[in-house]
């Protein structure tokens, strides 16, 4: 397999630049992630009767390789970024593929455990690739533009779920199987179709953990914990407390979905121009306010509109999650970006090994707290945020440390 410069990337045609590359793992991966997200508090509730401390011991056991993430900075030693990426994405589609033949309690944590491998080694490499891959000026806009891309390719999926489950009497085994099959198609073509793209500047290929970055390392601890509550908790109270029914779940993630199409680009551009602090303040604020609304529906005894509509709104702001990207790429050494993403990776996910199987053992006690402690989880982020500069540069990575002086012309 040839190798090619980043810097003659664009004497490629189009369809074999890296961005393009970029753009079609942006599309292949949450086919397969998204559809086993849609189906899978029905699957587990309808197949294997999960109550919410089955469902907390399962997103424990699906966030394990994360924690694990920093794996990848032994992996890369031995195979490229880029390789062990699309192999990651093979593996997320092939076991998505085969989920429903696992039916009980063993075979639901086994598979999970198998696709939770590739996904997060995956997104680990992925994220590193965006931010080498792309200039720093135009970061906010195109990573707006690549989630974009991603909704479009499940709004797809999605659609189909909703018009043909019902219709067709579709199958779990049929839907896992379409899903998970193309996503492997997909990492299959990229590994033939596409060169090897070097960047310009060479990752470093051992652990790396810097004192100027604790900012960026609070921040991901934080949005890893908080995000768990959602991911495990809001979609299982649809399904629990309101008996939505596959279809149902499925056109509500296809509303999120052409929100964050039509979103995600002016997201970007709203980062681009207001800067990273603005953005994420305002998403921490904005989530602070959704969590204790969703403790509402318990408390309150709100009803399924009130509950469906946060549950959009919740992505909304999630939406704006990837300024924290941007926030790392500026302050970033670029020779760190592929080790840091590793160790970002794992410490995002410190929370995930036990913050899901605790809370659904909290979840049988009382719904309202598991959403009260994600919403103080969301203000420890907003004020974090506060700390955040303006324009961050390295040297320049909080409100504390003073700006590099300028170099005066010669």
């Amino acid at each position: 397999m040839n190798t090619v410069k980043l810097s003659d990337a664009r004497n490629l045609p189009f369809w074999r630049r890296p961005f393009t590359l970029l753009f079609v793992m942006a599309m292949a991966m949450p086919v397969a992630f998204a559809t086993w997200s849609a189906l899978l508090n029905n699957f587990v509730i309808d197949v294997a009767g999960f109550d919410g401390g089955d469902i907390g011991l399962l997103h424990t056991v699906r966030e394990i390789p994360g924690f694990l993430a920093i794996g990848v900075i032994a992996l890369i030693i031995f195979i490229r970024e880029q390789v062990l990426g699309l192999i990651a994405l093979l593996l997320l589609g092939v076991s998505t593929a085969v989920t429903a033949y696992f039916p009980d309690m063993a075979g639901i944590l086994t598979i999970t455990m198998l696709s939770s491998i590739g996904f997060h080694y995956f997104e680990t490499v992925n994220q590193s690739l965006q931010l080498q891959w792309i200039d720093r000026a135009r970061a906010p806009q195109m990573l707006g533009w690549i989630m974009a891309a991603g909704s479009g390719a499940t709004l797809v999926a999605y659609v189909l779920i909703v018009m043909t489950w019902e219709r067709f009497d579709l199958s779990y085994a049929f839907v896992y199987m379409a899903s998970g099959g193309f996503c492997a198609l997909a990492a299959l073509w990229c590994l033939v179709a596409y060169p090897q793209f070097e960047a310009p500047h060479p990752q470093l290929k051992t652990f790396v953990l810097r004192r100027r970055y604790w900012l960026y390392y609070a921040l991901q601890f934080m949005s890893g914990a908080r995000r768990q509550i959602f991911v495990v908790f809001a979609g299982f109270m649809m399904v629990e407390r309101f008996g939505f029914r596959v279809d149902e779940v499925t056109a509500l993630f296809l509303i999120n979905l052409v929100v964050n199409i039509v979103l995600a680009p002016l997201m970007g551009r709203i980062v681009g121009q207001f800067g990273e602090r603005r953005a994420l303040m305002f998403e921490y604020l904005g989530l602070v306010a959704v969590f204790l609304a969703y403790g509402g529906v318990y408390f309150f005894g709100w009803g399924v509109a009130i509950a469906a509509t946060l549950y959009v709104v919740d992505h909304i702001f999630f939406a704006l999650a990837f300024a924290l990207k941007t926030y790392f790429q500026k302050i970033a050494d670029p020779a760190d970006i592929a080790p840091t993403a590793a160790v970002a990776f794992t410490i995002n996910h410190i929370a995930a090994v036990f913050l899901p199987v605790l809370l659904g053992l909290l979840w049988l006690v009382s719904p309202t707290l598991v959403f009260g402690l994600a919403a103080g989880m969301a203000a420890v982020s907003f004020g974090l945020a506060l700390l955040i500069p303006r324009h961050p540069v390295p040297g320049h990575e909080t409100v504390f440390a003073h700006p590099p002086a300028p170099v005066a012309a010669q």
